[in-house]
């Protein structure tokens, strides 16, 4: 199994460093940072580049930090540290390191969290760093999609050998998470509060989210909710898809709406480790219709300020509206046989001047509903944008 995407991300690595010396390789835990870093390493020493590497996580190379100065001031060629988020005061070295004009170091650092959540910990390097998310397996790098949607594209989880040890492992990711990679970040949550809160954002998942509501039914207050939500969204397992306002006439609804971003985290959430179950499931619908836009998301490459719902209240919305190079792209995500042209479709459209709108379903036909509107199956739609991006 070859995926290109990651050969895509190497691509993107090679090329951030000749824009900045600090590129930072940002995204969930076990996403698969560590094993792409390690295969740019080797094509930086191809060219008799030395490399250094530090896994925070390590004990040993944790204690080499202690005295981080000492440690990095007299390294030359590419400096990797794994796990920045465990000492985020570094960046404030780093960013003395880089601005010496005799400095012959780049630096190579991965995070398991936002760069809005390691910025609130850490000196900004604004003007010397890049920052690159890499996200656990896309379509374009597996080529498969019924066992992405029901595992999930974390690795280990989409490559376990069957789906008992899929499940497990998933399972597991989720305890770790919640005991241990939280309380690194330096929050002190109980893991058995954040769990509940994290169970129960499944019934909001692909819907507006109220944190006044869900305060009353946790007993804690809307700001905790908030706090919380946050989060989840800074790493990365959560997406707070933010409304579009349109200067219109029309009350426009001004809350975000919540995506789990894995659908197979999501669907050990919910209790499910079986395709039949799934698709007995009431949230069937909700999970393949989130799971199709992070697809879409991710084929474009687009990031979370080019990403975007609108709606009116009772009258009409589009699920996701992406900017892309100064376009305006609307899609409807449809779990049915043979999706039509809805009134709300047509009205979103109209409202928001959309250069076009697309349905995407589960089926395998295509078909254009007017001039600019289309329906097309969600695996025959990443196929065309793999092809674009090849």
């Amino acid at each position: 199994m070859t995926y290109k995407h990651r050969e895509q991300a190497i691509n993107r690595i090679h090329f951030s460093f000749k824009v900045c010396p600090v590129v930072a390789l940002l995204g969930p835990r076990q996403c698969g940072k560590t094993n792409l870093a390690r295969v740019f390493s080797q094509s930086y020493k191809d060219v008799n580049q030395k490399v250094h590497y530090f896994d925070l996580e390590d004990p040993e190379d944790y204690a080499l930090f202690e005295n981080p100065k000492l440690l990095l001031a007299s390294l030359e060629g590419l400096i990797i540290i794994d796990e920045i988020q465990k000492v985020p005061e570094i960046f404030q070295l780093i960013r003395v390191l880089v601005d010496d004009p005799q400095s012959k170091k780049e630096f190579l650092i991965l995070g398991s969290a936002s760069r809005d959540l390691i910025r609130q910990r850490s000196e900004s390097l604004a003007g010397r760093i890049i920052h690159i998310e890499l996200t656990p397996f896309s379509y374009g790098e597996v080529h498969e999609l019924n066992q992405l949607w029901i595992r999930g594209g974390f690795p280990k989880s989409y490559l376990a050998l069957d789906k008992k040890m899929s499940g497990l492992w998933r399972k597991e990711y989720i305890s770790t998470f919640l005991e241990r990679d939280i309380p690194s970040l330096g929050f002190d949550i109980p893991a058995q509060s954040l769990r509940r809160f994290w169970m129960m954002l499944t019934a909001y998942h692909g819907n507006i989210f109220n944190a006044s509501e869900m305060g009353r039914s946790l007993g804690i207050s809307g700001p905790t909710i908030r706090r919380y939500i946050d989060l989840l969204s800074g790493t990365f397992m959560i997406r707070q898809l933010q409304p579009w306002f349109e200067n219109i006439s029309k009350r426009q609804v001004k809350s975000p709406k919540i995506y789990f971003r894995d659908s197979g985290i999501f669907h050990s959430l919910l209790g499910i480790y079986k395709e039949e179950e799934i698709r007995r499931h009431p949230k069937l619908g909700a999970s393949w219709e989130g799971f199709a836009m992070e697809a879409i998301i991710r084929s474009h490459q687009a990031n979370p300020e080019e990403c975007f719902f609108w709606a009116v209240h009772e009258q009409a919305e589009i699920d996701l509206l992406l900017f892309v190079d100064g376009k305006r792209f609307g899609f409807e995500f449809k779990w049915a046989d043979s999706p039509r042209l809805t009134k709300s479709l047509k009205i979103a459209h109209e409202s928001l001047n959309l250069d076009k709108s697309t349905i995407i379903y589960p089926g395998k036909k295509s078909y254009p509903l007017q001039e600019d509107i289309l329906v097309i199956g969600l695996e025959a739609y990443l196929k065309e944008k793999n092809a674009e991006s090849t």
